[in-house]
């Protein structure tokens, strides 16, 4: 399975706002919206960084309760497959694709959709990969069941998922790019 990370290409793959403490977090948020108020990243709600700590709790919890191995306090985050929706989220987009054989599969989470609103409780239409966490084999079987998101669903129009998000929670396999 290949991976995909998108990034802004002046910042460069893997810098994650949740590496930093809430205060320095919030000054990139916000001096990426005063600086490039046009991308996705700029159109953040207010709430955003504690939203993002919230489901970062959450994801790590359930991976933990999973019997994953976490090896960072945050993830590094992927998506399965190419998704050109990201490249709207960079002023000049970037990408990195790592295939999964290179990682320690017990390092790695996935989620069917982005995890907030997996995980928000506000999405109730039933669907069975509401609120889950999965491991390699099982979003396997997920991905076999409904395939890619970004295939079926690119612009949102039949509910909030548009890709596989990943969740690395280690650097390892990842050295390339994490300094």
């Amino acid at each position: 399975m290949v991976l995909y990370h998108y990034y802004e290409q002046a910042s460069g793959p893997f810098r994650s706002i949740s590496d930093l403490s809430d205060e320095e977090a919030e000054k990139v948020l916000k001096r990426i919206h005063a600086e490039k108020p046009d991308i996705f990243l700029a159109k953040r709600p207010d709430d955003y960084l504690q939203k993002r700590r919230r489901f970062e709790n959450i994801l790590k919890n359930e991976f933990i309760k999973a019997g994953g191995l976490i090896e960072r306090e945050t993830p590094h985050y992927m998506v399965v497959g190419e998704c050109p929706f990201f490249e709207k989220w960079y002023e000049h987009t970037a990408w990195v694709t790592v295939d999964t054989s290179e990682l320690d599969l017990r390092t790695v989470s996935f989620t069917y959709g982005d995890s907030h609103p997996t995980f928000s409780g506000n999405v109730k239409d039933g669907k069975e990969y509401r609120n889950r966490l999965y491991n390699y084999d099982e979003i396997l079987k997920i991905i076999e069941k409904y395939g890619l998101p970004q295939i079926w669903n690119p612009d949102f129009k039949y509910g909030p998922e548009c890709y596989v998000e990943v969740q690395i929670w280690s650097d390892r396999g990842l050295e390339k790019w994490v300094k």
